[in-house]
């Protein structure tokens, strides 16, 4: 199994030791490293600003959201990274959520799996550059015929040949239909509060996927990225009471009352009173009653803290799930290095 470094999003403030990480990523063995994007910082600027000084992992957006840019421009974006980085690129989407996409890019957020579907076919078809890419898509018409249009829209192809016309792209997917159209269309799956308990589960919908007509991978050759919070510690209590924080905040507040993705993952964990309580707490303004109504076991369902052997041993039953790589956010160099050792499992 592999290892990823989630640089994630940006906070107030530009990270301060980000360039230190991705370099002790290469140097400790990591695969991959990921840069995310929500309302703030972009995924591929800092890809291609830090991973100008690596040469061997490969590059990923955990995730592009589909919203915040066409799907030619997400073609451009990977095609100039895949050539800077001598093919390393990973393309990684997602659909993110209403209240992003409507109240911050300013566009629709119905069918999203029908625009996921669409966007990823322009974006092969950019890629693939083996004609003027047309679309006649819902979503996604190319050329563009709809209000405005002035009829003179020409299918074009890019002027730069992508280095590499099978590019992964792989797709952050939550729900039931979504996993299984990811197994079907993408190359792999960026899983959020994956739980090893429920592989089962998760391999229905994969297997969903795997066996439509057409479908581009099987189970062999796909990837399945899981974040997750892995923490070498001799204080583990301390560490899921940080992560309590960050629970409560995405199970109550990052998504409306009424269509939340991340509660949604969790109540088909089993925590269903849970969700519904620290999402109360949260909307109410009680945040601290919130993260204080975080059950251990919902942190540690989908996190490792603990010392050498512990972390080595939940690793084991990631990889046993069926998960190819552990998506981890890392805080400083030293513990990118007391996780080197594992990297090589």
């Amino acid at each position: 199994m592999k290892f990823g470094l989630q640089l994630g999003y940006w906070g107030a403030q530009p990270p301060v030791n980000a360039g230190e990480l991705v370099i002790a990523a290469e140097e400790t063995g990591f695969d991959a490293v990921f840069a995310a994007e929500s309302w703030g910082s972009d995924a591929f600027t800092p890809l291609a600003w830090w991973g100008s000084s690596t040469e061997r992992v490969r590059l990923g957006t955990s995730v592009a959201q589909l919203s915040a840019r066409t799907p030619a421009a997400a073609a451009m974006h990977a095609l100039t990274l895949d050539h800077l980085s001598g093919g390393r690129a990973i393309l990684g989407l997602g659909v993110s959520g209403p209240q992003v996409v409507e109240g911050w890019y300013g566009q629709p957020f119905a069918q999203p799996l029908r625009r996921t579907r669409e966007y990823v076919d322009i974006v092969r078809k950019v890629l693939a550059r083996e004609a003027p890419v047309t679309s006649d898509g819902q979503h996604y018409g190319l050329p563009y015929t709809g209000p405005g249009a002035t009829g003179l829209g020409k299918p074009l192809k890019p002027i730069v040949h992508p280095l590499r016309a099978e590019l992964p792209i792989w797709l952050g997917a939550e729900g039931p239909k979504n996993v299984a159209q990811t197994a079907e269309i993408a190359d792999g799956w960026l899983a959020i509060y994956y739980a090893p308990r429920l592989a089962g589960m998760y391999n229905e919908w994969l297997d969903e996927g795997f066996a439509r007509s057409g479908a581009r991978r099987s189970r062999d050759d796909f990837e399945i990225a899981a974040s997750a919070q892995v923490v070498i510690t001799d204080d583990p209590a301390a560490e899921i009471e940080r992560m309590r924080w960050v629970s409560a905040l995405y199970i109550g507040g990052m998504g409306a009352p009424e269509l939340n993705f991340h509660a949604q993952v969790y109540k088909r964990m089993g925590y269903g009173a849970e969700v519904d309580e620290i999402s109360a707490l949260f909307q109410a303004g009680r945040k601290a009653e919130a993260a204080a109504a975080v059950p251990d076991e919902l942190i540690t369902d989908t996190a490792i803290f603990g010392d050498e052997a512990h972390v080595r041993s939940r690793l084991k039953e990631w990889e046993d799930a069926g998960v190819t790589m552990m998506l981890i956010s890392v805080s400083d160099a030293e513990q990118m290095r007391r996780l080197q050792p594992l990297a090589a499992m």
